[in-house]
């Protein structure tokens, strides 16, 4: 299994301490972001690949990133040539770039700006369970109010998501969506088709599609 960690935002809500710094790389308790993430990624058996994706602006910092991080892992670092938030691609356009180099198997994604407590394997336990459906990782901030700053999910009773909404006014949910994906190897096809018919291309556009084409369930776990 590989995992692919996305870094090519911009991080433009957190201006200016990120106009020159990228978000992923930001110190937290002494370390990187993104060397926190990468601990998490070091204890999963299975993944032997970490491909990591920025932009031109910021791939310098994380090359000089990359040689100084203490991994057992294969970890790569791919630029996506853009140089401004105006020319950014997008996750599901980089998360391609990634995919294009490696063999296509069972994929965990994940936004590079993450920081959580829990490990990741109860997560990969409950996504191999629901394959072939496409599992996401969502944390609940039980606070309606809270809600409407981040990206939501709203699910039916059996944990089937039925919808994605970006800051709602009027949130029907309090599921967050933590920027952690599971995709399956026969879910990565869909990419292609996916970019020939949109413009943007942020994830939870291609995971409405991806039910859609496939008829399989997208699955939360919290």
């Amino acid at each position: 299994m590989k995992a692919i960690v996305l870094c090519a935002g911009y991080g433009t809500r957190l201006y200016p301490l990120t106009k020159s710094y990228a978000k992923p790389l930001l110190p937290v308790a002494g370390e990187a972001l993104l060397t926190h993430l990468i601990a998490k990624l070091e204890t999963v058996n299975e993944i032997d690949d970490v491909l990591v994706v920025t932009n031109g602006r910021f791939y310098g910092d994380f090359c000089r990133w990359r040689g100084k991080v203490k991994t057992t892992k294969c970890l790569h670092v791919f630029n996506d040539q853009t140089m401004s938030p105006e020319t950014r691609l997008g996750a599901i356009r980089d998360l391609k770039i990634a995919l294009e180099v490696v063999d296509s198997e069972d994929t965990l994604v994940i936004a590079g700006d993450n920081l959580f407590d829990s490990g990741l394997e109860p997560f990969l336990q409950f996504a191999r369970l629901k394959k072939p459906a496409v599992s996401i990782c969502v944390y609940d901030v039980k606070d309606r109010s809270l809600a409407t700053q981040y990206g939501l999910v709203k699910t039916d009773s059996s944990g089937k998501i039925i919808d994605f909404l970006e800051k709602p006014k009027d949130p029907p949910s309090t599921l967050v969506s933590m920027g952690l994906y599971f995709l399956t190897k026969e879910s990565l096809g869909y990419i292609d088709r996916f970019l020939e018919e949109h413009q943007r291309s942020d994830a939870p556009r291609f995971l409405h599609r991806l039910a859609f084409e496939t008829n399989r369930d997208l699955r939360v776990r919290m």
